[in-house]
């Protein structure tokens, strides 16, 4: 990258951000359908900051064949790990083998896959010859947990379960199920507060595989609370692509929602004095 505009004068007042290419701390994209044009754009302003890009839905299916192969060269030149949504999975499922759907993924272009069964009832023994099945097409499987469904809800301990099996038959990630609209599922209420007991039953169950998880989380409350309580390197997702530099700016505290919380520690433990005046170097 070259030099930044505001390089060695700013810097971010909370921990180090962990640099691409990351395992963790990881902003995952959600597309319903940017063109070329917009994509090269965001990518010239954003693209150091984004780590995946999810072709929500089955959105991909609606684009003509070079144009997306055209617009997945482009990501993956920027470092950016591509795959269609997990719906579009589950679609395929309802028609064909797994195999299909992979081998196509990899022509067309994809580096990764999503696994879920938020809308059809997979079995777990299927669910990990899926996983299998990616691995064999040389896609790096990414699954996701819970139920679109706001009336069918796994717990936490049913989440956490997945997450250790997902993670333990090869997945490379594990995105939380929140929807594009972060309401009523997942570790979200209905209003789109996060639920903190849900959240802290997943710490205490899961522990350092933890880092694994990637929220979706497209509400700027529910990003900024899982940046205060796991820190800069939070896995988010479903993150609209205009933004990412706000979304890179909270975790940095470089916005007022992450910057108050560190600017009144410091003056409660008296690093930082709002009454003492800068003295001019010599």
């Amino acid at each position: 990258m070259s030099e930044l505009a505001w390089e060695n004068i700013i810097t971010g007042v909370r921990e180090a951000r962990s640099a691409k290419p990351r395992k963790t701390g990881c902003t995952m994209v959600m597309d319903v359908g940017k063109g070329l044009f917009e994509t090269q754009s965001i990518l010239e302003m954003s693209g150091a900051y984004i780590d995946h890009w999810k072709f929500a839905f089955g959105t991909s299916v609606f684009v003509e064949k070079a144009r997306l192969q055209e617009k997945l060269r482009l990501l993956a030149e920027h470092n950016i790990l591509t795959f269609p949504g997990g719906t579009l999975l589950e679609v395929a499922m309802l028609k064909m083998h797994c195999r299909v759907y992979m081998t196509h993924a990899k022509a067309l272009g994809f580096q990764a896959v999503e696994i879920s069964d938020g809308t059809l009832p997979i079995p777990r023994f299927r669910r990990r010859r899926i996983i299998e099945c990616a691995l064999n097409a040389g896609l790096i499987p990414i699954t996701e947990v819970g139920k679109k469904d706001p009336k069918r809800q796994p717990t936490a301990d049913q989440l956490a379960d997945e997450i250790v099996q997902d993670l333990e038959w090869g997945a490379a990630w594990v995105i939380l199920e929140g929807r594009e609209c972060g309401q009523g599922v997942g570790v979200f209420d209905e209003a789109g507060n996060v639920e903190g007991f849900e959240v802290e039953r997943l710490v205490e169950l899961l522990g350092s595989r933890i880092d694994a998880l990637i929220w979706e989380a497209p509400l700027k409350a529910q990003q900024v609370n899982f940046i205060e309580k796991f820190g800069v390197n939070v896995g988010l997702g479903n993150i609209s692509p205009d933004q990412i530099l706000a979304v890179e700016a909270l975790r940095n505290g470089l916005r007022f929602d992450t910057l108050n919380r560190v600017s009144d520690k410091l003056v409660r433990t008296g690093f930082w004095d709002p009454n003492a005046v800068e003295q001019d170097k010599p």
